[in-house]
């Protein structure tokens, strides 16, 4: 175990490289956005009338999308095309929308207005996705956490919260969860489908933006969220949203989203007030373009992966050689996703991100994972491993393992 004093001298050669790294957002890489660089020119003058007979540059199309975008998307998300919307970049609006509409109006099966309640309560797992907790904040939701586990959400946890008449759903990525890359098992899908709520217009919000985002061949496919709740009879309990921000370009992308023909005939209704309809132009360039694609979406993933599992290997490599003996942090080793999660054994997360930041690699701040930046016991840190080279990349990861070390070592010298 290296000493105090030696970390520190190691730190200092790291800091004195005046690095400038970041594994702080889960951005694509460069080489990543070059596989879909055809978008750019794959829609022409040749191609103003789509095969459904819609103009792309006039107004009529409504807000559900473009037929074939539709029936392209829908099988991402396993459903039908009849219960699939294509809006506009990206899924986090769409959902924004489902949300405050649910506030203002309720949704099927309501009541009353969500905002008619005292205190609108939403799930969310932890360590979970920093920008779910913001939206649920500014939107006036109290946050219920309950554990993610390898299965998905802690169902008894889940079923206890939703016997309160005031909790109105359930937030999560079901896939690759944001950021410790675990997947629902068929037992939490069922449970969470078929399930007694307090609430009869209980909803669960699945933002399944790593499903397809796979980093080994033949990944396990869960049961599917939108059949399940078919089966149980529930079958307006859920939405799923995605979007095509890692598939193809994360500023020039597609949103989507899955739900009950029910739900979609009321909810775009209320969409149609806000806008005449997304944009027929960008639906239709990435039709053309992923439907031409050699073995489509799942060809294009499968040079994505290719890209992106050396990075997550790296990853793995030098937490392993840096930490493995030390006893000092656990981490996730996903088969898909995005992002590593990372525990400290110690409450350093906070202190080993500042190190990190002051030898000059940016990474998400510690406690983010958490609603309102509180961690309790200041552990985990989330690693976007994807966005850097592989040479920026290890380096990055060696500055973390060390800070990390030399935090811990900090805080056993400060309690002597």
């Amino acid at each position: 175990m290296e000493s105090l004093k030696d970390l520190q001298l190691r730190y200092e050669s790291l800091k004195g490289l005046g690095l400038k790294l970041n594994i702080e957002r889960g951005q694509p890489g460069d080489d990543d956005f070059d596989l879909s660089n055809a978008l750019l020119g794959i829609v022409t003058e040749k191609d103003i009338k789509t095969q459904s007979g819609f103009d792309i540059r006039n107004y009529p199309g409504g807000v559900l999308g473009l037929p074939e975008a539709r029936e392209l998307f829908s099988g991402i998300l396993g459903a039908k095309a009849e219960e699939t919307m294509v809006g506009n970049n990206a899924s986090l609006q769409i959902l924004s929308q489902v949300l405050m509409w649910a506030l203002l109006r309720g949704l099927v099966g309501s009541a009353a207005p969500w905002c008619k309640t005292d205190k609108p309560k939403m799930i969310v797992t932890v360590p979970g996705y920093d920008r779910h907790f913001l939206l649920l904040s500014e939107m006036g939701f109290e946050m219920i956490q309950v554990k993610m586990t390898k299965d998905g959400p802690d169902m008894a946890e889940v079923e206890k919260a939703a016997a309160d008449h005031d909790v109105k759903g359930i937030l999560f990525v079901p896939t690759y969860s944001n950021p410790t890359g675990d997947t629902v098992s068929d037992d939490t899908v069922k449970r969470l489908a078929s399930m007694k709520t307090a609430a009869p217009d209980f909803t669960i919000f699945a933002d399944d933006a790593y499903v397809v985002h796979h980093l080994v061949d033949n990944p396990r496919k869960p049961k599917n969220l939108l059949r399940a709740c078919e089966d149980a009879g529930n079958l307006n309990r859920v939405y799923l949203f995605s979007s095509t921000s890692k598939i193809t370009f994360s500023g020039a992308g597609l949103g989507f989203m899955a739900t009950s023909t029910a739900n979609l005939a009321y909810i775009s209704k209320l969409f149609g007030t806000m806008f005449i309809g997304p944009n027929k132009v960008e639906q239709l360039r990435h039709v053309k373009f992923l439907s031409a694609y050699p073995c489509g979406v799942a060809g294009l993933m499968k040079e994505h992966a290719k890209l992106l599992k050396p990075k997550f290997d790296i990853a793995q490599k030098v937490l392993s050689r840096e930490l493995g003996a030390t006893g000092l942090a656990n981490w996730s080793n996903p088969v898909g996703g995005y992002f590593v999660s990372l525990n400290t054994a110690k409450p350093v997360a906070k202190r080993a991100v500042t190190l990190c930041k002051e030898a000059g690699v940016a990474i998400t701040p510690a406690g983010a994972t958490f609603p309102f930046g509180k961690d309790p016991n200041d552990a985990n840190i989330r690693i976007s491993p994807t966005r850097p080279p592989v040479t920026e990349l290890e380096k990055a990861i060696e500055v973390l393992a060390v800070c990390i070390k030399l935090a811990s070592a900090e805080y056993d010298s400060a309690k002597k």
